[in-house]
């Protein structure tokens, strides 16, 4: 089983230290990875052009394969205004890159026997019980909309809300006069960030469902119910889970629900889309929503971590559930996991792009001739709303990471190139 070793972290570590102090080293040669390091360059050229060209004002990309870091570099700066250049341990807010965590929380207490994956959630979270689904019917001829309610005619199971077919967005549906539920009843996960996770659950159950459970993907809080499921049937608070079973034991010493004082000055500054394809300092809450501790313990949302801790958690699942001597998973979990769920059924606003099905929080790669792109079957990944992402490819043992922080993310360009140009650079 491939790891990356204790002295492989160690050495990481002493980069991170190296780069903070303005060093400037090249943080592992690609020997023994099968990357190209001529092909590697290419990397840099493309993104310090996007930096140059004010598209975007900082980013790291990190690659990983048999184990072993390939390439770890950073362009640009963590804080432009500022002059504080981009650091290998820079804090990013990584939004959805949240929801496999938590897929890997659930899978964990799966793997204990708490309960199976196919049980409605309901016999977990009662107030999930007896649900209605929202019916909008369109007059063809006056353009009229008539809205009303039917009953649920299946209940929302785990693998529902683990593959996003739960029947739960994040817009919510629209009550008899077409106003949006969730945001009447305080239920945005976006504007509710002082509700516990427990609260905005019991809120979201008052509304009725935007589609039938298991007919549907669509993409929304089916993540943020699993979290109050992990508390409910772990009897901790989800931050508390997560932190003690996977955080700790992986050493994701970075990651959590919060930037502490001490690490404040790693914290990416988030920037906005501005005109002519540049950016520009976001004026949204969320540029200081981490600097105090949160209430709202999200499992669709809400962490914040660095590359490198994100390797760890995504070696550990490369490794069959295992890092450094500490099983998280069992290689049937992961395997199950990374497995496409969705098969033929419909989607909604589809965020996985094509050639892709859906695993259990994880889109999933159905093969090179369908997805029109280079990778492998079998890769599966995710991202957050400020462009970060990650990628696992079973086949080549490789983990890509890309990590950025512009909110909304509208040009998802970055990301891909960095995806393609680490692909194009092996070569064995």
């Amino acid at each position: 089983m491939l790891l990356i070793t204790r002295a492989v972290s160690q050495l990481l570590t002493l980069v991170l230290v190296a780069s903070a102090s303005g060093q400037g080293m090249r943080s592992v040669a690609p020997n023994g990875t099968g990357l190209s390091p001529e092909r590697l360059d290419r990397i840099g050229a493309v993104m310090n052009e996007h930096v140059a060209k004010g598209r975007i004002t900082g980013a790291i990309g990190l690659i990983a394969r048999r184990g072993k870091i390939g390439y770890f570099e950073t362009y640009g700066f963590q804080d432009k205004e500022a002059g504080v250049p981009m650091r290998k341990d820079t804090i990013f807010r990584m939004y959805s890159m949240t929801k496999p965590v938590t897929g890997v929380a659930v899978l964990m207490l799966y793997e204990e026997g708490r309960f199976f994956l196919t049980e409605p959630v309901s016999k977990y979270l009662p107030e999930l019980a007896n649900m209605k689904v929202a019916v909008v019917e369109t007059d063809p001829k006056t353009g009229k909309k008539t809205r009303y309610t039917v009953p649920a005619k299946s209940e929302i199971t785990i693998l529902d809300l683990l593959r996003h077919t739960s029947g739960l967005d994040y817009r919510g549906p629209e009550d008899a006069d077409g106003k949006l539920m969730y945001e009447k009843l305080g239920a945005s996960f976006f504007n509710g960030p002082n509700l516990t996770i427990g609260e905005l659950i019991k809120r979201i159950a008052q509304a009725p469902l935007v589609h039938q459970p298991g007919t549907i993907w669509e993409y929304g809080l089916s993540m943020d119910v699993l979290a109050r499921l992990v508390e409910v049937v772990s009897g901790k608070p989800f931050d508390k889970f997560l932190e003690e079973r996977i955080f700790k034991p992986l050493g994701m010493v970075d990651t959590g629900f919060h930037v502490p004082e001490a690490k404040q000055a790693r914290f990416a500054k988030l920037y906005a889309p501005a005109e002519a394809a540049t950016v520009k300092p976001s004026a949204s809450p969320e540029q200081t929503a981490y600097l105090k501790p949160a209430v709202l313990f999200g499992g669709g949302s809400g962490l914040v971590s660095t590359a490198s801790d994100y390797l760890r958690f995504c070696q550990m699942l490369l490794s069959g559930g295992e890092m450094d001597g500490v099983r998280i998973l069992s290689r049937k979990s992961v395997e199950l996991m990374s497995a496409d769920h969705l098969g033929d059924l419909p989607r909604g606003a589809d965020l996985m792009g094509p050639g892709y099905g859906f695993g259990l929080t994880v889109a999933v790669n159905r093969g090179v001739g369908r997805t029109g792109a280079i990778g492998s079957a079998g890769e599966y990944n995710w991202g957050g709303a400020a462009g970060t992402r990650f990628w696992i490819d079973p086949k080549e043992q490789m983990i890509g990471i890309f990590m950025i922080q512009i909110l909304p993310h509208t040009n998802l360009t970055y990301g891909s190139q960095f995806k393609l140009l680490a692909y194009q650079a092996i070569a064995d």
